[in-house]
């Protein structure tokens, strides 16, 4: 039972009988009068018993949209419902409007719309409904709280959409769309045509050149099918929150951009999150559209506050390809874990595969660099220095083993990893 400001506001002018006319008496027929008019109208109340919760859902919604819950009420009791419904969404749901007044006539049913505008990536789920049914005075309600669960997989945003049509017309220039030719390791034959001057006589078709009378040249493009693994890191050093976003979905929007994009390009693409276990996986040999598997993957990831185990990142790999790929690993380079983990798995995976470390930098600290006019700021800029120090210092360490570092700032992670892979893809390195 739930009372109303109604019966707060009847029982303060109760109060003028008991000033005018003071006694024990009119204090007792006052709170009588109170008690009954209070038990009237919640015995007039409809009976919560007789109420049925059906809701309604999107499965999917992305970070930055919205959607609707749909709940309908039904009424099968004899009496007209006049019921307050409160939808227990979770606070990162952003339920706009959760408590709303619905008037459902007796054996009939009606819908409440509770828009939601979620406020972070991950499965948002709402395990109740609480009713309040009044009475015709609405001095008291029947309370009751029903089960009625609903989930919604709030789905990553992937703001480095934008990046992928210059990233593609880069592709197609080095797939013979336009006149480039590209030679090296890990090149297939495209076609032949007339030498120019200017080609490489390596690349002269000797035969073609015989039965023609003609100097013909061969020309390639990147090899096709090739297999690219993305590793992305879930452990303690994923919750910190750079530029005003955890560093996980930085590595997430750099994932899809990359794995989006080396799939347009012809290769195969293998997602896996990582920590201690596997905490997500897709590929593009599952059936299915590869951007829906990877958000669907991606989006109830979170930080786990555990150390990430390098040891078992070469098994991993090993099982998804053992043949050489293109392995890509989004891991921070500072925290100490480099020197203990990252550095020796690197090195064990450059042997056999082309591997990049993609990792997200702190703006704050080129900001922090700049700024010496106080001596709080002169030992902050200290600071800042000798961290990006110590970050170029591994990623010098990496490049003497063969291993390609990217180290940008959030938003310019995503096209950067894209133009390393680019980059490799020209190269005749996958």
């Amino acid at each position: 039972m739930a009372i109303s400001g109604r019966f707060v506001l009847l029982a303060l002018a109760g109060l003028v009988p008991v000033m005018l006319f003071p006694g024990w008496g009119t204090v007792l027929l006052v709170c009588l009068a109170l008690i009954a008019f209070l038990l009237l109208d919640l015995a007039m109340a409809a009976s919560l018993r007789k109420v049925t919760l059906d809701r309604t859902l999107p499965a999917n919604v992305t970070l930055t949209g919205s959607t609707e819950s749909v709940l309908t009420v039904g009424n099968t009791g004899s009496r007209p419902l006049r019921v307050l419904v409160r939808d227990a969404w979770q606070p990162s749901a952003g339920a706009q409007n959760p408590r709303q007044q619905v008037d459902v006539p007796a054996g009939e049913r009606r819908r409440m719309k509770v828009l939601l505008k979620p406020a972070r990536r991950g499965d948002l789920a709402a395990p109740h409904v609480t009713l309040r049914a009044f009475g015709p005075l609405r001095l008291a309600a029947r309370q009751r709280t029903l089960p009625c669960p609903g989930s919604v997989r709030v789905l990553p945003p992937f703001h480095s959409r934008r990046h992928l049509p210059s990233k593609l017309r880069k592709l197609r220039e080095l797939d013979g769309k336009a006149a480039v030719q590209i030679r090296g390791a890990g090149t297939e034959f495209d076609s032949l045509r007339d030498y120019v001057r200017g080609d490489d006589v390596r690349s002269i078709d000797w035969r073609a050149t015989a039965r023609r009378s003609a100097v013909v040249v061969r020309t390639w493009r990147p090899e096709r099918d090739r297999r690219v693994v993305i590793m992305l890191d879930t452990s303690r050093t994923a919750a910190a929150r750079i530029d005003d976003e955890p560093r996980l979905d930085t590595g997430i929007e750099a994932a899809l951009l990359l794995a989006v994009l080396a799939e347009r390009g012809g290769d195969r693409v293998d997602f896996f999150a990582f920590d201690r276990r596997t905490r997500g996986r897709a590929g593009s040999a599952s059936k299915g559209n590869l951007l829906g598997q990877l958000v669907q993957a991606m989006a109830p990831l979170e930080p786990e506050l555990i150390e990430l185990d390098w040891s078992q990142i070469p098994g991993q790999v090993r099982q998804i390809s053992a043949h050489r790929s293109l392995v890509v690993l989004l891991t921070p380079l500072d925290g100490g874990a480099p020197e203990e983990g990252l550095l020796p798995m690197a090195a064990q995976l450059a042997q056999q595969h082309v591997v990049v470390v993609a990792s997200v930098r702190d703006p704050m600290l080129g900001t922090m660099r700049k700024e010496r006019t106080t001596a709080a700021q002169v030992f902050r800029a200290a600071a800042a220095e000798r961290a990006l120090l110590e970050r170029e210092a591994v990623a010098i360490q990496l490049r003497q083993m063969g291993v390609e570092v990217v180290d940008a700032e959030p938003h310019q992670l995503p096209p950067a990893l894209a133009d390393a892979y680019i980059r490799l893809k020209a190269a005749g390195r996958l």
